[in-house]
């Protein structure tokens, strides 16, 4: 059997991703027979938080992939937990994007800013702004079902921090989702930048995913993902998607810091 390179191959650092919050590294994982582009996140630089315990932001990470994986979804790439050069930390499969996506109107990405009075057909307008030049701008999303996905997956997960640039759109064709450390948490966290679809129904494929993760979660998987994070944030887990499955509706931004900051 071949050896898997992004759980046991050799780490050499190439990089790192400037500006975020935590320690940030790109990586090639490398075996005998492969080659890995990742990111590493060591937990040694994660920074603290009031509301989040220490160290446990990989973890919450490779649980958000687990879900993901659980409802058959994909949108988180592959994450492990592992050793690397400053210690153990969390390991994701590095997603190749395009630089634009000439397939949108204008050339926007999934989730972009663009002039206030020339929102394109085909995307959501989340929020008005001015730029430093003094011009008004939207924060705005594609209508898109994969973008969908992530954004009730976001539910599911309770994400804290679903910026802009968290919403990747792959070589393959595929929506990724990355960055998912501050997630899980027992009480409401929610902020994304993906309020497109507030007030509407969930599509009932996604609703009939969720009731299947309801059983596993009362089952093994829930054992297994508290490796990861407290039994209670499992049990919360479980109440959000019942929750959700019983009035399968968008909900609404709450008005408390409903997008997170900065956007991207």
């Amino acid at each position: 059997m071949p050896v898997d390179a992004l759980v046991d191959g050799e780490l050499t650092l190439i990089g790192q991703v400037a500006h975020a919050s935590n320690a940030t590294i790109v990586c090639e994982a490398t075996t005998d027979e492969r080659t890995v582009r990742c990111v590493y996140k060591p937990i040694r630089g994660e920074q603290p938080l009031w509301d989040f315990p220490d160290g446990t932001l990989a973890g919450r990470e490779r649980a958000a992939y687990l879900v993901s994986e659980q409802l058959g979804w994909g949108v988180v790439p592959r994450t492990v937990l592992r050793d690397g050069p400053f210690g153990p930390g969390m390991v994701q499969e590095w997603i190749d994007t395009p630089d634009r996506h000439a397939d949108t109107p204008a050339g926007l990405e999934l989730v972009d800013i663009c002039p206030a009075d020339d929102v394109p057909a085909g995307f959501f307008e989340i929020l008005h702004a001015t730029d430093m030049d003094g011009s008004e701008v939207a924060l705005v999303h594609a209508d898109d079902p994969r973008l969908q996905r992530m954004a009730v997956l976001d539910l599911v997960i309770n994400n804290a921090d679903r910026k802009g640039g968290h919403a990747l759109e792959g070589f393959d064709g595929e929506v990724y989702g990355v960055d998912h450390g501050v997630c899980l948490h027992a009480e409401n966290k929610l902020r994304t930048v993906l309020w497109g679809w507030a007030g509407q129904e969930v599509p009932g494929a996604l609703v009939v995913d969720m009731a299947a993760l309801v059983d596993s979660l009362s089952a093994d998987f829930g054992e297994e993902l508290t490796e990861h994070i407290t039994t209670a944030e499992v049990s919360a887990l479980r109440d959000r998607v019942k929750t959700l499955i019983e009035l399968p509706v968008m909900p609404r931004p709450n008005g408390h810091r409903p997008i997170p900051w900065p956007a991207f």
